[in-house]
């Protein structure tokens, strides 16, 4: 789908190295479909040598380049950013936005003519490989550029499609969820400095005991709760361990966590 494509990302921050060198990496696209705007010269510098695509400091140059336009910006500048592009989008590019709460009327209203707009959520691990990314479409959205969307992703991680009203939730689940596990990863190492292991064996037990109860879930596809209840035998340490968890609340916790990090979301998509 995204052969002879050119695809431009605004805003070349983590987001956008991570989508470029996965589709690069992937053998998807070739250096010269690729070009990245931003205000930061020096940064733009850093992707010219590390991936040898073109780049430029000028939004507009880039809109007017690309068939496929990527908005990898916060959504407090995004609004600006619009208004820059706003009378070089027209209906024979698609775009798409990973700005978290920022929703797709606004995006029409500021882009009047396209109607080919897609909303994208990936989060951190995406820079890795690893990555979830959540897509909702624009009412009417073609197949092809469904295709397209799920193209660009697909080299990154997996890829789950949503209504646009489901966002705020995935931001404050997947989006945000990577900075609760790495708490809850120095959490586990700091227990087991203090009962005597060694800082960095403490680190790559706690990060690689995540790493894999994560991947069972995966590949097992059963509920994380049977899992859970295999490791907790009658009378043992883990169920002693369990025991402590709800005693501090760990899982009121994170789901308030999730609660918090999507009203934020929503709170960002009412700003006008």
């Amino acid at each position: 789908m995204l052969q002879g494509r050119r695809i431009a990302c605004i805003g070349a921050g983590n987001m956008a190295e991570a989508i470029f060198a996965g589709l690069l990496r992937g053998g998807c696209v070739s250096e010269a479909q690729l070009m990245a705007s931003d205000i930061r010269s020096e940064r733009l510098a850093e992707m010219r040598s590390a991936y040898r695509f073109a780049t430029t400091e000028k939004n507009a140059e880039v809109a007017a380049w690309a068939d496929v336009i990527l908005l990898v910006v916060e959504p407090q500048v995004l609004d600006d950013v619009l208004q820059e592009i706003s009378a070089i989008v027209d209906d024979s590019k698609l775009v798409l936005s990973v700005a978290a709460g920022y929703p797709i009327a606004r995006l029409e209203r500021y882009l009047p003519g396209t109607k080919r707009i897609v909303r994208a959520m990936p989060n951190q691990p995406s820079s890795i490989r690893e990555g979830v990314t959540a897509l909702a479409y624009a009412a009417g959205l073609g197949e092809d550029d469904v295709r397209t969307a799920k193209a660009l992703f697909e080299p990154i991680g997996k890829i789950v499609q949503v209504g646009e009203r489901a966002l705020d939730a995935v931001t404050g689940l997947s989006g945000s969820g990577p900075a609760y596990v790495y708490v809850m990863i120095e959490a586990l190492a700091d227990g087991g400095v203090k009962m005597g292991l060694a800082r960095d064996t403490a680190q790559l037990l706690a990060a690689q005991t995540v790493a894999g109860a994560a991947r069972m879930v995966i590949e097992s596809c059963e509920h994380p709760g049977m899992l859970k209840d295999r490791v907790a035998s009658p009378g043992g340490t883990t169920i002693a361990g369990l025991h402590e968890l709800e005693r501090g609340c760990l899982r009121a916790t994170l789901m308030s966590a999730v609660e918090a990090a999507t009203k934020r979301s929503i709170e960002l998509g009412l700003v006008t």
